[in-house]
């Protein structure tokens, strides 16, 4: 029993065979190169398989009605598996073997060989194929910083919990939508670009990886380690002269409270508290350098920008465990050098 029909625009691609290699030729056509295996040869292959492709992203929901083995080799892009029954032994590159069941999803990166070891008779799921450059490309937008490729995804998704059950749950609703006989809002082309970007920033705030605590800040990812490198060198290239926070925001295009955020995130203190570092070292390597008679403590510490004597010396014995005076006549003494500040 064979009944094939491709994607007219109108309706999803459909597939119900018994034949393993037309099974394999349509699951290369709209999804990967593979190998099949029947673990079960006294059981017939009952395929079904239903298609359709938003963009960057291909759902399809598939069962086969039998135990089987799949080699899938590289992917070639990020692939969820939803499980909606049964469950899926499954091996990607050098990991240890997963199982995805229906509360705890598949998650595939583009790279390393993919084997899916026992895919049961009674297993039915909506495979979600993404676009490698789409997904990374939405994280750098979502970031604006470029990312580690492949992203280092989770092997895993969570799909009875929050947020990874929201995620399920729409991808459960765009399928019943994009899959029916009569497809609604995901083909209106109004909507259809709106809800492929909602899926990719769905995942990456779902998915667990490096970045995901940065895009689930409130009040919005981190600015960008460009934007902080570009405050950092205006910090190290006018020191001495007075540079506010507003300054800052704008050189950089990003909002204060965005850059305060960042400064915490990247740098582990306040732009503040960095430009002050700046000038304590400044003032800490003129003060080695200078022969005892040529310059002032004073004089040293006003040209930083440090116009309270007090206060500089405390925060520099607390820095250098010395204190100016002791810097500046001490010829005779070790050399007090500090590491840089990095970013």
């Amino acid at each position: 029993m064979s009944g094939y029909e491709t994607d007219d625009g109108a309706r999803p691609v459909t597939l119900h065979s018994s034949d393993l290699d037309e099974t394999r030729l349509v699951l290369a056509e709209h999804f990967y190169s593979n190998f099949v295996d029947m673990l079960e040869p006294a059981q017939s292959l009952d395929t079904h398989l239903r298609v359709t492709n938003l963009g960057p992203v291909t759902i399809g929901d598939v069962r086969f009605g039998t135990d089987l083995k799949l080699r899938l080799h590289e992917l070639g892009a990020y692939h969820v598996d939803v499980i909606l029954s049964g469950r899926l032994e499954w091996q990607q590159g050098r990991d240890e073997p997963q199982v995805a069941t229906d509360t705890c999803g598949a998650l595939f990166q583009p790279v390393g060989d993919t084997v899916l070891h026992r895919w049961t008779g009674d297993c039915r799921l909506l495979a979600v194929k993404i676009d490698r450059g789409a997904l990374e490309t939405q994280l750098e937008r979502m970031l604006d910083t470029p990312v580690r490729s492949p992203i280092p995804l989770s092997r895993q998704l969570d799909q009875s919990h929050a947020p990874g059950r929201t995620w399920t749950e729409m991808i459960r609703a765009l399928a019943a939508d994009a899959l029916g006989e009569n497809r609604g809002l995901t083909q209106n082309p109004l909507l259809a670009e709106h809800l492929q970007e909602v899926i990719l920033r769905g995942l990456l705030l779902a998915g667990d990886h490096p970045y995901r605590e940065r895009l689930a800040t409130p009040g919005g990812p981190y600015p960008a380690p460009r934007a902080i490198r570009q405050a950092i060198d205006l910090l190290h290239s006018h020191p001495q002269q007075p540079i506010t926070i507003a300054a800052l925001a704008d050189t950089t295009g990003v909002s204060e409270r965005a850059l305060q955020a960042g400064f915490q995130r990247y740098v582990g203190m306040s732009p503040t508290a960095y430009l002050r570092q700046v000038r304590l070292d400044r003032a800490h390597e003129e003060l080695r350098r200078a022969a005892p008679g040529q310059t002032t403590v004073a004089a040293v510490a006003h040209r930083w920008g440090f116009t309270h004597l007090g206060r500089f010396a405390n925060s520099y014995r607390a820095r250098f465990g010395v204190s100016p005076s002791q810097t500046l006549n001490a010829s005779a003494l070790p050399d007090f050098t500090v590491s840089p500040i990095s970013a």
